[in-house]
């Protein structure tokens, strides 16, 4: 949870030196201000969701400060996890690849064309060094293993999803970035040229290549990387590609744009959305795994590959419980689960794996 590294922020740094305020970020100004405030979803000072949902629930904050001392050793995995090493030189495949790296990072490979999600392959997800650090096994790729990045996608400013560090690595060598409304700032702030950004607000589109299409899609969610929240949008990303299409989820509480997203720009070919780092106290932001499934057959998905976990204990449950939860539900309810190892591909129409392998480092 981003309101736990607040927490950690205020007790045991005080006052940032600069390179941690670089991390930050910078809010938006200028004419990137005018067109959020344009904007038909951002209301009194801040964005909004389309249904109520508040961060925490009403004296949830104590609570969450005690759990926050006294985890369980569950939350984090005994041993390191396995990981699968891809080829990324002997790539053939015609169909959309997908590549996870843990949590919310992940590479889609479009017959050449590389698109990366939300990358924070190596780091920590928190703006400080003890907290929010990667489990063993967890980081054994990095940014330099990965081939030419064409596009790069970002669904929100959150740490775990927005990372400094990979950023300023990514600002020269990537061909372009694409993010939700006002996330810009922080890029440009950071390095990237103006002229390599495109920030869409939800419902908006945009094409690379001539083919790959992707638009922005309503989520449930919030925003910010310091205390005020809601000054940049948070969305899911929907890729079209020679009539595949992908739904790329990135946070989101479980809620109606689910279905509405179905009906307007479903089916898909495989919807990729979280299942982990949820809690009792924040029920509106994330999704408990059952909701996943729910939201993956609103989706009209064919596939569900789950993500938000298996790289960060950003809340109190097991570490592996998400999966165990979500692959349950969808085994109850008919749907198809890929569920790769780290690196391990999936290959829309032809490979899916299913492996169990989180119940293995459990029993060893």
């Amino acid at each position: 949870m981003l309101l736990l590294v607040f927490i950690l922020m205020l007790i045991a740094v005080g006052v940032a030196t600069f390179f941690q305020q670089k991390k930050f970020g910078r809010k938006p100004a200028g004419q990137r201000k005018d067109r959020i405030n344009r904007s038909p979803n951002f209301k009194n000072g801040s964005f909004q969701n389309i249904t109520e949902s508040p961060v925490l629930l009403p004296g949830s904050f104590s609570k969450m400060v005690r759990q926050l001392f006294s985890k369980p050793a569950s939350t984090k995995p005994p041993l390191p996890l396995p990981s699968v090493q891809f080829d990324f030189k002997n790539d053939l495949s015609k169909n959309p690849v997908v590549i996870w790296f843990g949590h919310s990072s992940y590479l889609i490979l479009l017959n050449g064309y590389r698109i990366l999600i939300d990358p924070v392959i190596q780091g920590n997800a928190s703006p400080v060094s003890f907290f929010g650090k990667p489990f063993a096994g967890s980081d054994v790729y990095s940014l330099n293993d990965l081939p030419p990045i064409d596009l790069v996608v970002i669904t929100h400013d959150h740490y775990d999803h927005l990372h400094y560090e990979s950023i300023r690595q990514l600002a020269s060598t990537t061909g372009q970035f694409c993010t939700s409304l006002g996330v810009g700032s922080h890029l440009e702030h950071w390095g990237v040229p103006p002229e390599k950004i495109t920030e869409l607000d939800w419902h908006e589109t945009t094409i690379y290549r001539d083919d790959i299409v992707l638009t922005a899609a309503p989520a449930r969610h919030f925003s910010g990387r310091t205390f005020k929240r809601g000054q940049t949008l948070w969305s899911a990303f929907i890729l079209q590609w020679h009539g595949y299409r992908l739904f790329l989820g990135g946070d989101s509480g479980y809620g109606s744009h689910f279905k509405e997203i179905g009906e307007r720009s479903g089916p898909f070919d495989l919807a990729i959305l979280e299942c982990g780092q949820y809690g009792n106290n924040w029920p509106y932001i994330h999704m408990m795994p059952e909701q996943t499934v729910q939201a993956a057959e609103d989706l009209r998905a064919k596939v569900l590959l789950p993500v938000h976990w298996a790289k960060f204990e950003l809340s109190a449950h097991p570490w592996n419980e998400p999966i165990i939860r979500v692959t349950k539900k969808a085994s109850e309810s008919g749907l198809f689960v890929t569920t790769p190892q780290l690196g391990e591909a999936v290959i829309i129409n032809s490979v899916y794996p299913h492996k169990i392998w989180w119940s293995e480092i459990t029993l060893r």
